[in-house]
This record gives structure tokens, sequence and C-alpha cells, in this order.
């Protein structure tokens, strides 16, 4: 137990990223360098861009299981799906592509981004929503289905593209990445766990049967195929799953909260390629 407190203290102070002792001004560049550095010293055998492969880069028998499952990526179905989807006109005749700078392929990098107009983290999986609304169609589920195989086509039309998450010089922009890093940190639910108590302290061990992935570059292989799961995930159903499994109340799949902690997240992987769609245990 003196330990775990020890390596969370140690973290926070290398992130200057504790809650109660943080920076009046943010410093987002100083961050992710921080983070990146925390994890590449961590685990000093890992290129950067391996961090994207999860728990599978954690060790050689696992990456080994990775390698053999990418032959016959239990995501496939999901990419056939997605691409059918983008492609197929809404009864006004326009479709996804009509929404998204050109016209939807290799963008995903770009998500999500800070929308200075509406003063809000606009992720990829609500743009799609909006793109539906606006077009005269119903909303999709935020969990799984049809909005997790339309963001594994659109990621993999990104593959080897690296983040590119831009804050603008919008105090608004600032709040919303600090209250993301905010909510990466703090405890809640039952078990009093954080994201970090994981994702950061504890990459590579396993909590129950699950292998825990490393919290820098999490998100560049989303969506996931979770064999736990039996089908594809979204972001928004991996943040509640989360907050289910530490026996806290979920909050609403495409909330602020959960759309900050994505912006947060994904700014301090910049850099890192996006490999998603990914397959998980």
């Amino acid at each position: 137990m003196q330990f775990g407190l020890a390596a969370l203290a140690l973290t926070a102070f290398a992130f200057g990223a504790a809650p109660s002792i943080a920076a009046d001004t943010p410093d987002p560049v100083a961050d992710a360098k921080a983070f990146q550095k925390y994890f590449t010293d961590r685990f000093p055998k890992l290129k950067l861009e391996d961090f994207v492969n999860g728990p599978y880069s954690m060790n050689e028998d696992m990456h080994r299981q990775w390698e053999e499952k990418e032959q016959f990526p239990p995501y496939d179905f999901g990419l056939d799906l997605g691409k059918e989807l983008f492609s197929k006109p809404f009864k006004n005749g326009k479709s996804y592509a009509d929404c998204f700078a050109n016209g939807g392929i290799g963008i995903r990098q770009n998500y999500p981004y800070f929308d200075e107009k509406e003063g809000k983290v606009v992720t990829l999986e609500l743009a799609l929503n909006r793109c539906r609304e606006a077009n005269g169609e119903a909303p999709i589920s935020y969990l799984k289905d049809d909005m997790a195989a339309l963001t594994a086509y659109m990621a993999f039309t990104s593959r080897g593209k690296p983040f590119d998450i831009k804050i603008p010089a919008d105090p608004r922009a600032l709040e919303a990445y600090d209250n993301g890093k905010r909510y990466f940190y703090t405890r809640r639910g039952q078990l009093n766990f954080s994201c970090a108590s994981c994702h950061v302290q504890n990459p590579g061990e396993r909590i129950r049967a699950e292998i825990l992935a490393p919290a820098l570059g999490i998100l560049n292989a989303m969506p996931i195929y979770r064999s736990e799961w039996g089908g594809m995930g979204t972001i928004s159903r991996r943040f509640t799953t989360c907050n289910s499994q530490i026996r806290g109340v979920p909050l609403e799949p495409q909330s602020d909260e959960y759309r900050d902690l994505e912006y947060y997240l994904s700014y301090v992987s910049n850099g890192l390629p996006i490999s998603g769609p990914g397959a998980r245990p």
C-alpha cells in the first residue's frame, strides 16, 4: 500500500497533475512531454509508437498474440459494416462524407477538437451523430454497433497518421483540457480508483482477468473489439465501462466530462500514430 501511494505521488509530481496542487495556468505542452517521458522511462525497451498496441506492447508473448490476431482481425466485420454505412446515402441523398473535411477520409487524427464557436470539445462520435441529425436522420447509440463500425472505418483510413490535437488560444479550450486532466486523476466510485490508478500506475498488470493498458496511446487504437464484450465498442463504451468497473456511476455518453477527458488523453498522445480499430482481450 505504501509503495502504491508513493508511486502515485511520484506520478502526480512528474506530471504536475495532482488536482489539488495543479498550477494556476495549465501547460499542456509540458504535460504531454512529461506524460510521454514517464512511460518511455518506465518501459525503456518500447518505442514511443509501440504504446498504441496497449497491453500487447507490454511483453513479447502478448505481442506475438497480437501479431497472430492481426492476421485475421476480429474487427474485420466492423470495418466492412463501417465502410458500407459511411458510403450509404441518407434519405436526402447526402452522406457522411458531406459533413467532414476530405470527405471524412484520413481525418481521425484531428479529433477531438475544440469548437470555438460552441465553446466545447467535439469528438468524432459526436460529429457523426450531428451529421446524421443535420441530414434528417435519427442519432445512433454512442456505445457500439453502427457507431463502432463507422469510427472503425474512419480510424482505419487514418492508420499511421499521428494524433494532431490542437488547443487553440482560447481560455475555454484550456479549461476543457484541464477539466479532462482533472477527471483523469480524480478518484471515484466505491473502489476509490482514478483512471490513472490503473492506466498510469499499473499498465501491464492484471486486475481480475483484464490486463491493464498504458494510458499513453490508449485512444489511438479505438474503437476496439474486446473478447470480453464479444463485439466492437467505442470510446464512449470504454469510458462508461471503466466507471462501472470501479463501482462508480457512469456519466451519459458524450457528456462534457467524457469529451474533456478524451481531449486530454488525445492531446498527451500527440505524435503517436492512429492504430485503430484494435483488438483487446
